[in-house]
């Protein structure tokens, strides 16, 4: 029993986070409820669509975690973190998609706010802890010294990828008590705790309904023309926002047979370049402010597993991770739709997360 430690918990208003707390009492936690307050009505996101991190709801989860905190008996404290989601966060997207580029703000939320500015922030406020945990699907293993994160159990819930920029120091403060359990399991504990959450749909989009068009209100993008590979223009876009690599749906074109794929956007001249599905392959990548976790592989070439967004099958590939920071990667078999803006992930063979970076090019297929 850890009768000693006082243990901080992200909740969000979801089962997850819900159960994590409810799990660290039970193993004898001194247990703190910590929630991010990052929506401060600033867009016109309407109300009761589904479910996201950043909108209107955030009341309602706020709500809730007060509520599983009155149950559990435990403090909670929610540090505003909405000047600092709009600067690291939303900035970073908007500014992002403008360059011709599809982000993840879920990897810059967690790095940043999450696993940061909440736990700083914190403590800064006189509130004392010894860890932090939260609800991720992940786990953790230490190896010579160096802390690893891991996937999950459930490798089909898996949110390792999203978590690569937590460096070692940081996860050895850091607990994932669900890493062992499937959504299954999850679900039905949080039953027999009683948890209002139990059954709450998970939320996967990152804002509100899933539009991002009222992050752009005021600056909206300029429309543009949609061309093929030699540059001939087949038709418009309403703005590179909207489009990303691999995209089919909601083109408005159709020329020939074949169908068309969003194979590049081209942020200087404002264009959104299609071609055939065979367009869409890359043999590599390179990647700029790449980081590993055991510092050893800096300077070498290696044999990992790579993952170009989080619901891709990892591929088998080689790694050379400069001494500059940079990285060439280079896959087994030619991977579809490598986007810049997201990130690539390294793994080994046991599902050890041992680097990542954010994809700045992709090296095209022959």
């Amino acid at each position: 029993m850890n009768t000693h430690a006082t243990i901080a918990v992200g909740l969000s208003g979801g089962v997850d986070s819900s159960l994590a707390a409810c799990l660290l009492k039970e193993q004898g936690y001194r247990v703190i409820g910590l929630t991010m307050k990052i929506w401060k009505g600033a867009y016109r996101i309407q109300e009761g669509l589904k479910h996201a991190c950043f909108g209107p709801g955030e009341e309602e989860d706020i709500a809730t975690c007060e509520r599983l905190s009155s149950m559990l008996g435990i403090p909670y404290h929610v540090i505003d973190l909405s000047d600092a989601y709009e600067q690291y966060v939303i900035e970073y997207f908007k500014r992002e998609y403008k360059s011709g580029r599809t982000p993840n703000p879920c990897i810059i939320c967690n790095r940043e706010l999450k696993f940061g500015f909440l736990v700083d922030k914190a403590r800064e406020a006189g509130i004392s802890f010894d860890l932090f945990a939260t609800g991720h699907y992940v786990r953790t293993e230490t190896i010579d010294g160096i802390t690893y994160l891991k996937q999950a159990l459930d490798v089909r819930k898996d949110q390792s990828y999203f978590l690569y920029g937590l460096d070692s120091e940081r996860l050895k403060s850091i607990r994932f008590p669900l890493g062992g359990m499937t959504k299954e399991e999850v679900r039905e504990a949080a039953r027999r705790y009683g948890l209002e959450t139990a059954d709450k749909p998970e939320s996967q989009d990152f804002i509100a309904g899933g539009d991002y068009a009222p992050l752009f209100e005021g600056e909206e993008p300029a429309p543009g023309d949609i061309v093929d590979l030699s540059g001939k223009v087949l038709g418009r876009h309403r703005g590179l926002p909207f489009y990303t690599i691999g995209q089919r749906r909601g083109l408005g074109i159709s020329v020939g047979t074949e169908p068309l794929y969003v194979v590049g956007l081209d942020a200087k001249q404002n264009r959104v370049i299609v071609g055939p599905n065979h367009g869409l392959f890359a043999a590599g990548l390179e990647s700029d402010a790449f980081r590993v976790q055991d510092p050893a592989l800096i300077g070498t070439t290696f044999s990992c597993l790579v993952k170009i967004r989080q619901n891709h099958a990892p591929a088998q590939g080689t790694a050379e991770v400069r001494r500059d920071g940079s990285a060439h990667i280079e896959f087994e078999i030619a991977q579809r739709a490598v986007a810049p803006g997201q990130s690539a992930v390294l793994y080994d063979t046991e599902g050890r997360v041992l680097g990542g970076g954010i994809i700045e090019r992709a090296i095209m297929a022959e």
